[in-house]
């Protein structure tokens, strides 16, 4: 659910859940002062427990996030680039699938564009998906016409290597958007976030000392995951995957053909 918030929801959720723990956990602190009852020791035995932990479950949790954003930016790059190979190698196939190729290629390289654009698994993530994929038989179709013109020819076996590239780099691009960092770990995050900033709350009220140090955790701790968080979001958070390459590869396509016909076409 949290992976489809806006950005402002996003930070007042988090935000409320990790600073209403600290505020809970500091106040529940000053009434246990109140009454006399000495509960400093193993309180604090056990929020340095629980901030070691949660610490390392930070780390692991962010450092899961920056790889998947990484691995989101890399198959963008791959199949920008296997597109674009393809294109140029589509130039090189006998007409008529030469042209009607080059036509699919404008199209298909726009949806895959668009596609970048659109919220993981939703009904528009999912028709652009459809499209792209009758798209790409449709190319394959024309490949297989070519290479029944031409089945001794090199430009059209390259060709259909390259197709073949493009093809997997679009499943592995789809794969690497909807993988994201499990809901279990997700949880586990907040919710130990929140236990071990409430604990620091309630331990050092019990000892008289100011409260400004476990709200400067929390927010420290809210930023972190907020970020976490965020870079999960490939679409609708603050960082965003860059598109960049589709783009190029766009203009590209629709600069027109680089090379002219094969002879015998």
């Amino acid at each position: 659910m949290l992976f489809r918030l806006d950005n402002a929801a996003l930070v007042v959720a988090l935000t409320a859940i990790v600073t209403g723990t600290t505020v809970a956990g500091t106040m529940l602190g000053r009434r246990l002062r109140e009454l006399g009852d000495d509960l400093s020791e193993p309180v604090g035995a056990l929020q340095g427990a629980l901030l070691g932990f949660v610490g390392l479950l930070l780390a692991f949790g962010l450092t899961m996030a920056v790889g998947r954003y990484e691995s989101r930016r890399s198959a963008i790059v791959d199949e920008a680039n296997s597109i674009g190979t393809a294109f140029l190698r589509s130039e090189t196939i006998p007409e008529p699938q030469r042209s009607t190729s080059i036509e699919l290629f404008r199209a298909y390289a726009a949806e895959r564009l668009q596609l970048a654009s659109e919220e993981i698994d939703s009904a528009a993530f999912r028709r652009s998906v459809e499209t792209s994929t009758a798209q790409q038989r449709d190319l394959w179709r024309l490949a297989g016409e070519a290479l029944d013109r031409s089945p001794d020819g090199s430009a059209v076996r390259l060709y259909v290597e390259s197709l073949n590239t493009m093809f997997d780099s679009g499943a592995e691009r789809e794969a690497a958007f909807r993988d994201r960092v499990p809901t279990s770990v997700v949880v586990l995050e907040i919710g130990g976030a929140a236990l071990a900033l409430g604990v620091l709350g309630l331990y050092l009220s019990t000892l008289g000392r100011r409260i400004r140090t476990p709200f400067l955790a929390a927010v420290m701790v809210s930023l972190i995951l907020i970020v976490a968080l965020d870079l999960d979001r490939p679409r609708q958070g603050f960082v965003r995957v860059p598109t960049t390459p589709l783009r190029s590869v766009v203009d590209e396509t629709l600069r027109g053909p680089a090379a002219a016909p094969p002879a015998d076409g």
